[in-house]
């Protein structure tokens, strides 16, 4: 038995049967340690044994991650003799290093830490950590800053080598896009993109630098600044992976790659821009996972639910998802999609561009700059014996009206409009021009969304609601139309959840995002509206008896139910909150 387990023992914290168990476990040679066994099997919990243990050992115990380790620390220890001790640095202070160990008892990393510090003449202090501690340092050996500043290094290494002109260096930029620093840095640009849950990656030039920004879960972080020389390398690189004209930087280019990382396959729609200093590229990340979600995955529950599983089961008529660039307007299109999607309908869609590729769905992209707009491909749509149609977008007179004629002869149609909620979606047809007769034969259900960052289950915390955010919630709570608060009763005291940051959620507090929505349904008494009445005011009443519950009632709810915070709710719906945070009215 181990001095370890002997001392867990002594200590109360396990019992003789449970050391067994340890024993036996590692005696199957899985390449854990002691510690990972007794914290897997759940018998003490991680703090608590390194509490212990750094009592036994009289080492410090270390339990708050180091918040930004330089590359010049980092390499103090190799990343394979960090893998293979268990050891990392975790700082500096003045001359001496900070060097963490999950087994400082360990005399073999013990020699080789001696080995490192009389080879790098440095000194340093030992601190026990935990196994959580030491696998967020190990990941840092990954970071993006390390990966990329090495591959500038290979990179100016061979220019220093290639010794060519100014003018010969500007010649050989497109045959050197290829070579390896430079392919290396954007793909360690899209892996880190990857691993950091980023949905888009903005690379844009300045006067001094080429920027490098994530957008996660809806707001864009600095990631890193490169060296302005190698802009346009890593612009040649981009646009070759994405099948563009390497040689075009006047106008606007749109292209598409797929790359495998992590042993799974992602697909990167990108978009150049030229601007006044130089060309600027978006890249959109699609996930394939992300296209294949359920209503309830979305976020959908209740009325919102209800109205949408109705409205898929109708033989024919339109089916409008509205909201800002974003939203996940597409995200719900192809939710539909799956829910209905069997071998016995033909589902045809034209998109702009196709975002993710559903099986057994007739998937069509737009060219307009060859003529084949989504008015075109409408008719040939019609040609193709469709009984479900997708059309990305309704974005004209054009559109709109083939659209509505596809809906009455037959075909379940759906589509997304721009508008700021549900109830702009009839004035929306009418300004396009549509005639007002068309619409109550035609819509079924309009649906408006907002996307609003999801809190981490694993870390998120409860705290009373107070002031003017506790007034908020009682005064949308108690707007909900009664028809549709039936079984719903407001908590006393009333709770709400805010973020705390984990090591699941990379210390966010948020994990991914959830929609929150209203929809609105084509009744007998909103077709009366439409055609005799249509004012907002009408269209208000209708809403109320029909009893939606609105966008930012809705995320009231999720935020109740510890899905999202109601600072995030309010936020989305744009409306001010500063005045939550002061605790004022606005």
């Amino acid at each position: 038995m181990s001095l370890l387990t002997q001392q867990l023992i002594g200590a109360g914290a396990i019992t003789a049967e449970q050391a067994a168990k340890v024993e036996a476990e590692l005696a199957k040679d899985l390449g854990k340690t002691e510690e990972e066994v007794i914290i897997a099997q759940g018998f003490v919990e991680e703090k608590k044994l390194f509490e212990l243990k750094s009592r036994w050992l009289g080492i410090p115990l270390i339990l708050d991650p180091p918040e930004d380790l330089s590359l010049e620390i980092l390499e103090t220890i190799p990343e394979e003799t960090a893998k293979f001790y268990r050891m990392i640095p975790l700082g500096k202070k003045k001359s001496e290093f900070m060097v963490g160990m999950v087994c400082p008892e360990d005399l073999k990393a013990q020699e080789a830490l001696k080995f490192l510090a009389r080879k790098n003449n440095f000194v340093y202090q030992v601190f026990l950590i935990t196994p959580a501690i030491f696998n967020g340092v190990l990941a840092k050996y990954r970071d993006l800053k390390k990966e990329v500043g090495r591959a500038l290094e290979e990179f100016q290494e061979e220019e220093s080598q290639n010794k060519v002109s100014r003018q010969k260096q500007q010649e050989e930029t497109i045959s050197g896009v290829e070579s390896a620093p430079i392919a290396k840095i954007v793909n360690v640009i899209l892996r880190n993109a990857i691993d950091g849950n980023a949905s888009d990656i903005h690379i844009e030039p300045s006067r001094t630098k080429l920027r490098v920004r994530f957008r996660v879960m809806g707001d864009l972080f600095s990631s890193i600044f490169l060296p302005l020389n190698i802009a346009n390398a890593v612009l040649a690189r981009i646009k070759i992976m994405s099948n563009m004209k390497i040689d075009e930087n006047r106008v606007p280019q749109d292209g598409r790659f797929s790359m495998k990382i992590a042993s799974k396959t992602y697909d990167f729609r990108v978009s150049t821009l030229p601007t006044a200093l130089g060309e600027k590229v978006v890249m959109r990340i699609l996930d394939p996972d992300a296209g294949h979600k359920t209503f309830e995955d979305l976020g959908l529950d209740g009325r919102n639910l209800q109205l949408m599983k109705k409205a898929v089961d109708e033989p024919f008529g339109l089916i409008l998802v509205t909201g800002p660039t974003g939203s996940g307007k597409s995200t719900t299109l192809y939710a539909v999609l799956q829910e209905i999607n069997n071998e016995k309908i033909n589902i045809i869609s034209l998109e702009d561009p196709v975002e993710y590729f559903c099986d057994g769905v007739n998937q069509s992209q737009v060219r307009p700059e060859i003529g084949f707009d989504f008015a075109s491909g409408l008719r040939s749509i019609l040609r193709q014996d469709p009984d479900v149609i997708m059309v990305g977008e309704v974005r004209d007179e054009e559109t709109a009206l083939l659209t509505i004629h596809s809906a009455l002869t037959g075909h379940l149609v759906l589509s997304t409009l721009h508008t700021n909620d549900s109830l702009g979606v009839v004035p929306r047809l009418v300004d396009l021009k549509i005639q007002p007769y068309l619409i109550p034969s035609t819509l079924i259900l309009a649906l408006a969304q907002r996307l609003v960052r999801r809190l981490c289950p694993d870390c998120r915390r409860q705290i009373p609601a107070q002031g003017y955010l506790k007034e908020k919630i009682i005064f949308e709570f108690n707007s909900i139309p009664e028809s549709s608060r039936e079984g719903m009763a407001l908590p006393d005291p009333i709770m709400i959840w805010e973020p705390v940051g984990c090591s699941k959620c990379k210390r966010q507090g948020f994990s991914g995002r959830v929609g929150i929505f209203e929809t609105l349904e084509m009744t007998a008494e909103l077709g009366e509206i439409v055609l005799k009445n249509l004012s907002d005011s009408a269209l208000g009443a209708e809403a109320r008896r029909q009893g939606l519950i609105t966008m930012r009632q809705d995320g009231v709810l999720k935020a109740l139910k510890g899905m999202t915070t109601l600072e995030e709710v309010l936020k989305a719906t744009e409306e001010d909150i500063s005045a939550a945070v002061s605790g004022k009215n606005p």
